[in-house]
């Protein structure tokens, strides 16, 4: 009887657990991911009112375009296709060149991008053994 309910515990917290998590992966909306990456972007590149304006609406454009690209492609049944993302990305890399100076550019393909990309949930390896 204890091993019963015991058991009947830990399936009603792994239960629990797996809900809560999916729920955390659902997507943002395009306003959401704009706002996170401006919050990331503003303070480390030292972003002045005309900057942010201009970079907000550069990753609402791409943003927008990377959703459109996600539901077209789960219409047809296939995945999205990475070249037409690669080719978004360098659109929008070439629009912030035009805003950045060239300092900031490159402090942000060097620290903030790799910040901006989702992170994945699972095991990862630290390498060490």
């Amino acid at each position: 009887m204890k091993a019963k309910i015991t058991m009947f515990i830990a399936l009603f917290f792994a239960i629990t657990i797996s809900a809560s998590a999916q729920e955390g992966m659902q997507r943002r909306t395009v306003e959401e991911r704009v706002k996170s990456v401006m919050d990331k972007l503003t303070t480390p590149l030292s972003l002045d009112t005309a900057e942010q304006s201009k970079t907000a609406a550069v990753f609402t454009d791409f943003y927008t375009a990377q959703d459109k690209m996600r539901a077209d492609a789960r219409a047809s049944g296939n995945r999205p296709d990475r070249s037409e993302f690669v080719k978004m990305m360098n659109d929008r890399d070439d629009k912030l060149k035009t805003i950045f100076t060239e300092d900031q550019y490159k402090k942000f393909k060097d620290e903030v991008e790799p910040t901006l990309r989702p992170q994945r949930g699972g095991m990862q390896s630290s390498g060490t053994n």
